[in-house]
Order: structure tokens, then C-alpha cells, then sequence
């Protein structure tokens, strides 16, 4: 057990590496963070901050000499320097769990390997690949780069009899998996704890939907029939034990009409769709992370409230700092920013997490008071 009053390293000083971090020193623990951009968001937070490349050799190893326990806050790392810190600190999740979550060939080859329901896919490295994949697909598909995907990045949707070459010029991506298209009813996101002793402890099922490939809005808990929830649960726990995952993991699912759940991604970190966590559990996603990584009890994950979270993107500040009043008004409504120095479109800036007695109210509420700032910034309103 590494107790409060310890140092834990993160790589990555994103906002989820902010996150934990303001969790981390709440809970007693102090905190060092790697990041290469000097204003990173965590930096502030952090009682060590080193600034410099994920691969330096150097910084790699003062984070683990400052450090009791390491952690990150997302994938793009090379496994290769987490490899280096593991000699030397405990590192979770640990460094081949990141391997194989960080690169879809490896993922999507690890959950079909595994006998765990995910989407049909082929592995693609030229065009010639492409045209020969496309004949295995008689719908809609999906390109997908295998490393450095994100928010929808490096995808293209191909419609049936799309040239392969031209698609294949288009993506301008060395490797990619081309998947089927999925007719879901809804996207869905279960956060599994696991300590290094094999227990498991998963928050309820989050019903979350995208926009250009962008998480737009999560809503708790996800509303799904026992029998669909009680399956994405069992699915979650099962995909930890297999990872022999030590920390936190995201797991991203389709559910299907006939309510069969297929797995999209994996994420062994906290994620976007439970930042809600913090305001609608007992315990947070980040709270949860530090326990698993720490060797300490679990904390309850049993909602307190129901709840909906609406992602703040830097298209909202095209006409400089958005008027936060709506919000800040809005009874049962909390506001996070995440300190960004700079606002780019589609850029993750802050978010908003609403409370209300139904999912359905918290969706109208946070939608209404977000209405006049989305006006003034020449955004259309969402839809409910």
C-alpha cells in the first residue's frame, strides 16, 4: 500500500492528469507530473512539474526517483518509456496493458483473440489492402488509423463502392483497420476498477453521445433494461481480469437493437464520459484511479443523483471568453476549465455536469442554460 503523505508520478499533465491530480492532493498525496508543454494543465496543481519530451531518458527517470507509484492520463506514451520508469517504480496500469490499448491492431486482435464481442474489422497498409478488404464488407465501413486515433481523428466513413485508392490517399495513414459499420441504438462507456489482489469494481453503465467524432454529452446513469446494464458490467470486469489490468479502465460499447453489447475501444485511464463521476458518486473515476494504483480500499460507485455532462470545446470561445452566467446560475449545475491557455476548435477546454431528479432533466437543463452561450458564440443549440 502506498498511503497519503507519498508522492504519485503522472505522465501526461492533460486535464485528466489535473484531475487526478486536485483528487490526489485532496486524499494527502503529493504530486509530480511530466508533461512536455510548460503551461500544461496539471502543472499548477502538481508540487513537481518536468517539462520535457515522453521519451527523455533523463526526465523519465527523476519522475520515477521523485515518485512512489507512477500513473498516466492517456495513450499516445511509448510503452518504451514506461518500460524505463518500471524498473525502477511500480508503473499502473502497467506497461503491456497500454501496448495493447494503444494500437488498434493490437486491441481489436487482443478482444477477438479473447473471444469478447467487437465489431468485424481487417487490418489495412496500402490501398491494394483496402480494395481487398472492402470486398469482406457489404455495407458502410469505417477506416481507422491503428496509432495516434482520437476524438475521431485519423477515421474515414467509406460508403460501398468508394475507390480504394482514393480512400486510401485521403486517410494518409500508414496502418489502419477497416471496421463494419455499427447500427447502434446507443453508445455506452463502463469504468472498471481492479487491484493488484484481482478485485474489480465497475461503475454503473454511462450512455454517452458523439459529434464529429467527439464526446458531446454522458448522461447517468445510462438508460438501458437491468438484463443490457448487468451485461456491460460482467463484459467490463471480464476485459480487466484478462488485461490483468491494475488501475482504471474505459471501456467504450455499442449497444445493438436486439441489445447485444460489441466493445469499441479501450481506454486503461480515467475517461471523458466520467468526469460526471465527481458530483454523481460516492467515489470519482479519479478517486478510484489513485485507490487501485495505491493498493487502498475501493470507494462506493453507487450513484448519488443522476446527472449529465456536456463537454466545453474551444469553439465556444470564438468570440473570446464565454459569459459563464447560464450556467453558474443553474441550480444543481457545476462548471470545470481546465486552465488551457489556448482555445482551438473542437479543443476540450472544460466541461459542465448538471444534477437533476432524472437523466432527462439534467439533459434539458444543462442543454437550456448552454443555449445563449452556444448563441453567442454563432453555435447552433444541441439537440436534445
Amino acid at each position: 500500500m502506498i498511503p497519503p503523505g507519498k508522492t504519485i508520478g503522472i505522465i501526461g499533465g492533460g486535464q485528466l492528469g489535473r484531475m487526478l491530480a486536485l483528487t490526489a492532493r485532496r486524499m494527502g498525496y503529493r504530486i509530480a507530473v511530466l508533461d512536455p508543454e510548460l503551461a500544461c494543465p496539471a502543472g499548477p496543481v502538481a508540487d513537481l512539474v518536468l517539462t520535457a519530451p515522453f521519451d527523455d531518458s533523463k526526465a523519465l527517470r527523476r519522475l520515477a526517483e521523485a515518485s512512489d507509484v507512477v500513473t498516466y492520463e492517456f495513450e499516445n506514451i511509448p510503452a518504451e518509456s514506461l518500460r524505463q520508469v518500471a524498473s525502477l517504480r511500480p508503473v499502473f496500469p502497467d506497461p503491456a496493458v497500454l501496448h495493447t490499448c494503444q494500437h488498434r491492431e493490437r486491441e481489436k486482435q487482443f478482444l477477438q483473440s479473447s473471444g469478447f464481442p467487437c465489431p468485424k474489422f481487417e487490418v489495412v497498409a496500402s490501398a491494394s489492402d483496402l480494395g481487398t478488404a472492402l470486398k469482406k464488407f457489404s455495407g458502410k465501413t469505417r477506416l481507422k488509423s491503428s496509432a495516434f486515433g482520437y476524438d475521431g481523428k485519423g477515421q474515414l466513413a467509406l460508403e460501398p463502392g468508394n475507390d480504394p485508392e482514393t480512400a486510401w490517399a485521403q486517410a494518409n495513414i500508414p496502418r489502419a483497420i477497416l471496421e463494419e459499420h455499427v447500427p447502434f441504438v446507443r453508445e455506452l462507456s463502463v469504468l472498471v476498477a481492479r487491484n493488484a489482489q484481482g478485485r474489480s469494481l465497475a461503475f454503473p453503465p454511462l450512455e454517452n453521445r458523439h459529434t464529429a467524432g467527439i464526446l458531446e454529452r454522458t448522461v447517468f446513469p445510462a438508460r438501458l433494461t437491468d438484463a443490457v446494464a448487468n451485461d456491460a458490467l460482467a463484459l467490463a470486469r471480464r476485459i480487466a481480469d484478462k488485461l490483468g489490468l491494475v488501475g482504471l479502465l474505459g471501456v467504450e460499447m455499442f449497444e445493438l437493437p436486439e441489445g447485444k453489447i460489441l466493445v469499441n475501444e479501450l481506454a486503461p485511464r480515467v475517461h471523458n464520459s466520467g468526469h460526471l463521476t465527481v458530483e454523481a458518486c460516492h467515489t470519482s473515476q479519479f478517486e478510484q484511479q489513485i485507490r487501485a494504483v495505491c493498493g487502498l480500499p475501493f470507494g462506493m460507485v453507487a450513484p448519488l443523483c443522476p446527472a449529465a455532462m456536456f463537454n466545453l470545446l474551444g469553439d465556444l470561445w470564438t468570440k473570446g471568453e464565454p459569459d459563464w452566467s447560464p450556467v453558474l446560475a443553474l441550480p444543481g449545475g457545476v462548471l470545470h476549465l481546465y486552465g488551457k491557455t489556448q482555445a482551438r476548435p473542437g479543443r476540450k477546454m472544460g466541461h459542465l455536469t448538471v444534477r437533476a431528479p432524472t437523466p432527462e432533466d439534467a439533459i434539458r437543463l444543462g442543454t437550456e442554460a448552454l443555449a445563449p452561450i452556444r448563441q453567442s458564440a454563432g453555435l447552433p443549440a444541441l439537440a436534445l
